[in-house]
């Protein structure tokens, strides 16, 4: 049957239809899949931006807390060093536009060694913690509280009614404290200073309140200082003296002076000691007390000693090979003892000399036997084996170590002058000094006694069988020219000053034997 036109038009029409609803149908299925997809990934997407959050939130809490322990002190909790120093730097910016004093008061406490040692490590950190926690219980309304390392500690405080803040804190500190059922009263010791009256920096303020912390301390702890005008005078011209004495060691303005040792037999010289002098161009002469602690400070003692050790052994040579003294003797500090290559290098600076070894006499103390004597044994013994002799110096005043003397090869037992000064007066003294000179020569060591200024010591001592003497009775330290001329007349026939007591301290040693 033939199609009509009609017919084949609405056969297309609904085929159209028919495509037309498929598309319809593939897009809204299409629409409806990329929707979900979006869904998904609006989903995913909030996931990770809570995650993102999270993390974020977590960085910024380590954050916070990396700069809280870099900020504190772990143990009480204040601000440590590098926070403090940063807090002070800034309150002296804010204290530049106010006008306004700010105070630095550094703390100390007393005799905390003490405790650590007879108490134990963990006692001393609980006293600190309850040291943080009365300072920061006790600090006023803007206070900066720090613990700056060990026992020491400062408060950052407004500069007005110091006195009374510095009285507060001392008594603060005072206060006793139960620890493992004891009573602590710790005690401390407070240095202050005030910008800008004493300083216009933060380095200077610290400075100078740890110049008066040393103040009070130095005059027996628990107490307070300021830093005062005094202090400053004494401040610049230590300052001056660091400067010149870094200069006048290689420049050799300290030089060697030597203090002869007499034959107690019959007061002739023998030996000499070796001193280090400085005779300053306009201060006149420097005490070594004053210099020489001021070159260990500095890390400057080995340099000076070096120095010192090589001008005496090349100056003293010439007498040695020419029977004026048989040996001259050199002190030898606590800091140099404790270099491991000390002996070697001594070793190296006397090959440098023309001075025989065996003329040579290292003066050690009995506290660096006690400090370390395993190292002590070790410098000992190789200076022996090379023919130094080795001087066990202040004998007497410390542990009077006679195991040293048995154990080590030590030559020469120098009694200290402070026994020396009763000797022949108080019958205690005489016998303590008496026996201590039988011990030692039972182990067959020298004895030179030091610090002999009158005749009644110096008769009593040749009379005990005593070695050798020096002190001002029989010559003051001088200068290498004078001790020299002294020796020469000497050798010349010349009579020595002490002869007459030399006699008489014979006439009693025969009396008495």
């Amino acid at each position: 049957m033939d199609q009509t036109p009609e017919y084949i038009a609405a056969a297309v029409v609904a085929r159209r239809v028919e495509r037309e609803r498929r598309a319809r149908r593939e897009a809204e299925a299409l629409l409806e899949s990329k929707a979900l997809e979006l869904f998904h990934a609006g989903q995913d997407l909030r996931q990770v931006s809570e995650n993102l959050a999270y993390r974020i939130q977590e960085l910024e809490t380590e954050r916070a807390l990396t700069m809280h322990l870099a900020r504190t002190d772990s143990l009480t909790g204040l601000l440590n060093r590098g926070a403090f120093t940063a807090a002070l730097v800034g309150r002296l910016e804010d204290a530049q536009r106010t006008g306004e004093p700010v105070a630095l008061f550094v703390i100390d406490l007393d005799r905390f060694k003490n405790l650590n040692d007879s108490l134990g490590h963990d006692a001393g950190d609980q006293l600190l913690v309850e040291i943080g926690r009365r300072l920061k219980a006790g600090a006023h309304e803007g206070d900066v509280v720090s613990r700056l390392g060990g026992d020491e500690f400062a408060v950052i405080a407004a500069g007005e009614e110091v006195r009374g803040r510095a009285q507060e804190l001392t008594q603060l500190l005072t206060q006793t404290h139960a620890i493992y059922g004891r009573a602590i009263a710790p005690g401390a010791s407070v240095g202050v200073a005030v910008y800008p009256h004493d300083a216009a920096d933060a380095a200077d303020l610290q400075r100078f309140a740890d110049i008066a912390l040393y103040r009070a301390k130095t005059a027996g702890g628990s107490r307070w200082a300021a830093f005062d005008e005094d202090l400053r005078l004494a401040t610049e011209a230590r300052h001056s003296l660091e400067t010149e004495l870094r200069r006048a060691i290689p420049a050799g303005d300290i030089v060697p002076w030597f203090q002869p040792v007499v034959n107690a037999a019959d007061g002739r010289i023998i030996a000499a000691e070796v001193l280090a002098r400085w005779n300053h161009a306009e201060r006149g002469m420097i005490p070594p007390g004053v210099f020489v602690p001021l070159a260990e400070e500095l890390g400057l003692i080995g340099e000076l000693d070096g120095a010192i050790f090589q001008t005496a052994c090349q100056r003293a040579a010439p007498w040695v090979a020419e029977g004026m003294i048989d040996t001259i003797s050199c002190n030898v500090s606590q800091r140099e003892l404790l270099d491991p290559a000390f002996s070697r290098k001594l070793i190296a600076r006397l090959a440098d000399t023309d001075l025989p070894a065996t003329a040579l006499t290292v003066e050690i103390t009995e506290t660096f036997l006690v400090h370390d004597l395993s190292l002590a044994r070790r410098h000992i013994e190789r200076l022996a084996s090379r023919g130094v002799r080795i001087a066990l110096d202040d004998f007497g005043t410390g542990y009077s170590n006679l195991r040293a003397l048995l154990q080590l090869p030590i030559h020469t037992v120098k009694l200290d002058q402070s026994l020396i000064g009763g000797v022949g007066r108080d019958p205690r003294v005489s016998k303590l000094v008496r026996a201590m000179l039988s011990a030692a020569k039972s182990l067959d060591a020298r004895i030179v006694a030091e610090g002999v200024e009158d005749e009644a010591q110096a008769i009593f001592l040749r009379a005990a069988g005593c070695d050798r003497m020096q002190g001002y009775l029989f010559a003051h330290p001088m200068p290498a020219e004078a001790c020299e001329a002294l020796m020469r007349g000497q050798a010349a026939g010349a009579e020595a000053p002490t002869d007459r007591i030399m006699a008489a301290a014979a006439t009693l040693r025969t009396a008495a034997f």
